[in-house]
């Protein structure tokens, strides 16, 4: 008989793998900061325009580049049968980090009034680990879901085959039989001893 047990990692396997997830999940992030912030000044010292959309459009470009990173490295494992909805919600929280992103950009410039290149990117890099922070945790939750593990057969031990009752022989059962007063297997039965009476007028 067999039966299916779902194999569930310890806690040191989870671990593991939570702390190899976030080392790839860092490289790719630090490709898509030097994708962002060289886009966003690029842009920002050729074109001459706002620090808010120099910083949107790099933040876009870098988004683009994290999506093959993450789909075809990261969570290359996840399951991908529905990959519009990926692309959906992968879309939907990424617009979300961007907001967090370029909020602090925002807020540096126009709420604080720092201007020049050093302010922005110190805004820019402080809106960006938060950013990434939400991404991290929207991406393995929402985004890119593993793969359901498909459970292992365990094979059970084999029950142990039922052994025939012990039977007596005939000599214990011709013994038992005789001493119940029944016929023995034979049916041949004993002849009970003489009295002492009969034995003395046998004399």
């Amino acid at each position: 008989m067999t039966t299916t047990a779902p194999s569930r990692p310890s806690l040191t396997e989870r671990l593991s793998g939570i702390s190899g997830e976030v080392v790839k999940f860092g490289i790719v992030g630090l490709i898509g900061v030097v994708v962002n912030f060289g886009v966003s000044n690029a842009v920002l010292h050729l074109t001459g325009w706002a620090p808010v959309r120099c910083s949107v459009i790099g933040t876009a470009v870098a988004i683009a580049a994290n999506y093959l990173g993450y789909r075809y490295w990261v969570y290359r494992d996840s399951d991908a049968a529905s990959r519009r909805r990926e692309i959906t919600l992968f879309l939907i929280f990424s617009g979300i980090g961007m907001l967090i992103e370029n909020g602090t950009v925002w807020f540096s410039t126009y709420t604080l009034g720092l201007h020049g290149t050093l302010a922005y990117n110190v805004s820019k890099a402080v809106g960006t680990g938060l950013g990434t922070l939400f991404r991290f945790f929207s991406y393995r939750t929402w985004v890119f879901k593993a793969i359901p593990e498909v459970a292992k057969p365990e094979v059970a031990k084999p029950e142990e085959a039922a052994l025939p009752r012990p039977q007596l022989g005939t000599e214990g059962q011709a013994g038992r039989a005789t001493h119940a007063g029944q016929p023995a297997a034979g049916g041949h039965v004993p002849a009970p001893a003489p009295a002492p009476a009969e034995r003395v007028a046998a004399r």
